[in-house]
């Protein structure tokens, strides 16, 4: 079992950025690909970024490419999305997920955090 606790979402203009968060506990973090997905206002939640459990490979999806960045440090058992050129398509609901395999990650399996608001005004 792991526990996901996302934060540091929150209220900023166009072109701003923010650092979001994902807290683990549980069972070894290291031990779990993680990645992040965002669920818009009245629609589907869509995936945005995946880790392997190294570190060492990373997954974009074609809409954040260049402006977001994931990364982790497992000796602190977090993981972080920053986000950078936030622009107002970017509002979302943003969730953090863990599982073993880097691909069930990005299929959207595993375990998942609560969730935290990112709002990007014009």
């Amino acid at each position: 079992q792991v526990q996901l606790v996302e934060s540091g979402g929150g209220l900023v203009q166009a072109g701003g950025s923010l650092r979001l968060s994902c807290v683990a506990s549980g069972r070894a973090f290291r031990n779990y690909a993680m990645g992040w997905f965002r669920q818009p206002p009245g629609k589907e939640r869509e995936f945005v970024a995946a880790i392997t459990w190294s570190g060492e490979f990373t997954d974009y999806s074609d809409s954040v490419k260049g402006r977001f960045t994931i990364s982790r440090d497992n000796a602190k058992n977090t993981g972080y999305l920053q986000m950078n050129s936030l622009q107002p398509e970017d509002t979302a609901v943003y969730y953090c997920n863990a599982d073993y395999s880097h691909r069930a990650v990005v299929a959207g399996s595993g375990y998942w955090g609560q969730g935290t608001q990112v709002t990007v005004s014009s």
